[in-house]
């Protein structure tokens, strides 16, 4: 019998090496889980018929030698990311039967280190939510408490890890959509600087913001994940080339952590509040040094964000109109069918984003609007940039809150955007953050607490992140 809940990368890699057990009986192992949990948590979309096959690929590389770190590693990706040959539907019907024609530069990433892709897993739709709710194929459920959400929009592929489903997964973080789901499932969640790892395959939701970004249990298996997929991709604009990472790489020596305490006077539970507290203290007892900090313009980091999110969604969203690919519904002329196709093709939250990304870049709002929020995050990207010069880290919760209970939120769109309060600076600024368990509720919910570094210094997250690890033992 498979350890699942307790196995890591290093300590399955050790066992193939060993011959304790193999990538197939790993992946058997899992696939048994997913049968007994995936109608009740909803994690996966589909299991692939293939990863039997990918498995003893992968135990062939052990017998030759040429098996990697990752070889034999059961992988979850959210469907979003394309696989060639399987269906990537984002979550949303009107994609539901397209069908990948190539492979990501992550997901050939991972084939070339020999991981194992188990199957495409549940996302709110086209990356739009908190809590994988929106999602055409049903809601996912929190394994912790399956009348709670996971979070989102990753919720999927972080319910398949939490829920011993898959050993690590890989999501998008546009707004936290990494980061949150990690803290409600007890998870590691990894959103990378922008530019870090690959876009290419990535179906987008918001060019400027989103990033590939990893979920596992411990710190060392997301940096083994990092370090695996972080790379210059030719194929993508928006990767940005080796020479310019290393130049920002160096150790961490001060260890100096800003704490932005006048982020934090509304809205965050109280439970919330007093484990970061505790958690600061701890790191402080430790040998880091604490510093107050202010962050005046990141305080409309989120207004500035659901502005320049929905101008980008609208956009990208507009090339799925019933005409060229995707769900499509006849009509009587072409409006009728962009309005059928679209109209029942998108669902309730990615309709509402459509719309509002619409008007904003409207003519006579977008000076006004998105023109403002473009301004307003160029201050916040400065402002962050220079408090680096003074601290090397900078703490907050992950979240406001634990985990809510299903369909609490959806009735009021605004209350489930403020979920993204702490998580928006990252994206708007392009530095990298962790999510890091840091205790429970009373009740057994995850609690959590974040850490943003500067551009390309992912190594002072993996730094402190496992050093958190260790005083929470």
């Amino acid at each position: 019998m498979i350890d699942l809940k307790n196995l890591t990368i290093e300590k399955a890699h050790e066992s193939f090496s060993r011959g304790d057990f193999t990538s197939r009986e790993l992946v058997e192992e899992y696939i048994k889980v997913i049968g007994e949990k995936n109608k009740e948590l909803n994690a996966y979309l589909e299991v692939f018929d293939d990863a039997l096959s990918q498995a003893d690929l992968a135990d062939e590389k052990f017998k030759n030698g040429t098996a990697t770190i990752l070889t034999g590693i059961p992988f979850a990706l959210k469907d979003n990311i394309l696989v060639k040959g399987h269906i990537a539907s984002t979550g949303s019907k009107i994609l539901e039967n397209y069908t990948a024609v190539y492979d990501s530069t992550v997901v050939k990433d991972l084939k070339d280190a020999g991981a194992v892709i188990l199957g495409r897993t549940n996302m709110d739709e086209f990356a739009m939510g908190s809590s994988t709710q929106t999602s055409a194929f049903g809601v996912t459920k929190n394994p912790y408490d399956i009348s709670r959400v996971p979070g989102g929009s990753s919720g999927g592929s972080a319910v398949a890890v939490a829920g011993n489903m898959t050993l690590v997964a890989l999501g998008t973080d546009t707004c936290g959509s990494v980061r949150q789901p990690a803290s409600f499932c007890g998870l590691v969640g990894l959103k990378p600087t922008y530019g870090a790892l690959s876009r290419y395959g990535i179906i987008a939701m918001g060019n400027s913001l989103d990033q590939v970004s990893p979920f596992a249990k411990n710190v060392t298996d997301a940096e083994i994940i990092f370090k695996t997929l972080s790379r210059y991709d030719k194929e993508d604009s928006t990767s940005v080339p080796e020479s310019l990472r290393a130049s920002k790489s160096k150790e961490l020596n001060s260890k100096k952590i800003g704490v932005p305490r006048h982020l934090f006077k509304e809205g965050v539970d109280t439970v919330v509040m007093d484990n970061f507290k505790e958690s600061i203290e701890k790191l402080k007892n430790s040998g880091y040094e604490i510093v107050d900090i202010e962050l005046p313009y990141s305080t409309y980091s989120l207004a500035a964000y659901y502005i320049i999110m929905p101008a980008e969604v609208s956009t990208n969203l507009s090339r799925f109109d019933g005409i060229r690919y995707g769900y499509k519904e006849d009509g009587k002329d072409l409006r009728e069918v962009y309005m059928k196709s679209r109209g029942n093709g998108f669902g309730k939250e990615a309709r509402r984003r459509i719309l509002l990304g619409s008007y904003v870049l409207s003519h006579g709002y977008y000076d006004a609007y998105y023109n403002k929020a473009l301004l307003v995050r160029e201050k916040i990207r400065e402002e962050i940039i220079k408090t680096f010069e003074k601290v090397d880290l900078i703490a907050t919760p992950t979240t406001p809150t634990p985990a809510f209970k299903l369909g609490e939120k959806l009735d009021d769109p605004v209350a489930m955007y403020l979920c993204d309060i702490f998580s928006a600076p990252a994206n708007l600024s392009g530095v990298p953050a962790i999510a890091v368990p840091s205790g429970v509720t009373r009740e057994g919910l995850p609690l959590s607490i974040q850490f943003m570094a500067p551009h390309f210094r992912e190594n002072y997250l993996f730094e402190v992140g496992k050093k958190f690890e260790t005083l929470q033992k």
